[in-house]
Formats: C-alpha cells, structure tokens, sequence
C-alpha cells in the first residue's frame, strides 16, 4: 500500500485519545449527511470506520467532489475561534460506518488548554491546506486532461496499492463520480479514459476500481513536480 497519513496518523495517542473523549460516537448509514453547506459549523467528525465525500454545489446546480475521507481522517472544519462560522461544503457518507461527533467549542478549549497539542493541529491544517492549494493549482493550470491526469496520480498516493502490474486504486468510482472530482462531464472523463486505456496507461476493473499501469506516462505528460506524498493527495 502506498502510504497515506489519516489524521490520526499524524497527532499523538495522548491528543487523539482527548478528542474521543470530548467525542459522541453514533452510526451512520450510507447517504447520511453529517453537514450541509451554510449550516453552522458546530462540529466536527471523526470518521472511526466507512467513507464520507465532501462536496460543493456550484450556483448553476453543478456537484464538486473536493474530498473524499477515509477512517481516521477528520471532518468538518470550517474554522477555530471565530463566533458563527458555516460549513463551506457538504459531507455524505459513501458507505456506512460510525463517527465521533466533537462540539467545536470543546476542541476550541482543548487547544488552548494545550499548546502541544495546538502546534500537532496546526501542523495538520497546514498539510491539509497545501493540498487543498496544490489540487485546485493543477485543475486550474492543466486544463481539461491535466485536470484527470492530475487526480489519477494523487488517487495513486490516496487509495492505491502496489501490484506487480501498476497501482490499483481501491476506491469504487462511476466515470461521473470520477468527473464530479474534476468539474467535468462524464461524457468528457469517458473519452479521456478511452484514450489511456488504448495507451495502455491504464485498465478498466469491474465496480468501478481502475489499474494505473504506466504512472510516469501521467506524470509526465503534466509536467509533474514531484510533490511530497503527503501534500499530492485527494
């Protein structure tokens, strides 16, 4: 497996361990909404097992995937220490699981009660802002291909598993979900996909997984810089 740090990965026990506490664990089932865009942002989630997909709804009606989080990535945050503050984009369960709900009032003290514990947050916001800026640089500087070439490659680093014939993306992804991520439409993403199949860049699996078979042809078709794993992700 092509290593991916969650968020619990990247704070300590003794800090994670803190956040269950302040946490209330409820099961979720598939298409549950844990938020809406523009409700407050009162919490956030702790995804202990399932899959959520962070989205944003353009005004002409048209679905962005941003994100989508596995099990032990944390959800939710539209902001610290400031009073009123919405969620900025809405987050459905793909599958069923179980979250921690944590009152963000209660985080708030938290981090402020410990500066160690603030620094390991800080940390993480930091590495999930550069890849939120890293993401939209390349959908916006790539154009249509470059936009699904560069979404292919962080797929590799977010969900893909060595084989010996290329990286096997373990994610379940219709074409249009696969659009959805890139702004495009499905009959565009099914043209492009075509044509690396042809290539033999990539293959086609069945219930919607894909093979990369030639990573370096992607990477270096959109002039790849290399960016660290932790920073070229989903």
């Amino acid at each position: 497996m092509i290593k991916h740090l969650s968020f619990i990965e990247q704070v300590s026990p003794e800090f994670l361990t803190q956040l269950e506490q302040l946490g209330t664990k409820k099961k979720v089932a598939v298409g549950s909404v844990l938020y809406i865009d523009g409700d407050q942002a009162d919490y956030l989630y702790l995804l202990d097992k399932g899959q959520v997909k962070v989205t944003k709804t353009t005004v002409d009606g048209k679905e962005l995937t941003l994100q989508v989080f596995g099990q032990g990535e944390l959800v939710g945050l539209a902001g610290l220490f400031e009073p009123n503050v919405p969620y900025t984009n809405t987050a459905t369960m793909l599958e069923p699981g179980e979250v921690s709900a944590i009152p963000r009032s209660a985080l708030e003290k938290l981090l402020m009660g410990n500066g160690e514990y603030c620094v390991e947050f800080l940390r993480w916001m930091g590495v999930m802002n550069r890849r939120m800026q890293s993401k939209f640089r390349d959908l916006l500087l790539n154009g249509k291909i470059g936009a699904l070439y560069s979404t292919l490659i962080r797929m590799c680093n977010t969900y893909g598993e060595k084989r010996d014939d290329g990286i096997y993306i373990n994610l379940s992804l219709t074409n249009r979900d696969l659009a959805q991520f890139i702004g495009l439409t499905r009959e565009s993403v099914n043209r492009m996909l075509s044509d690396l199949k042809k290539l033999d860049v990539i293959e086609l699996l069945p219930q919607g997984h894909l093979l990369i078979k030639d990573l370096d042809y992607l990477k270096e078709a959109i002039f790849c810089d290399d960016c660290p794993p932790e920073i070229c992700q989903m």
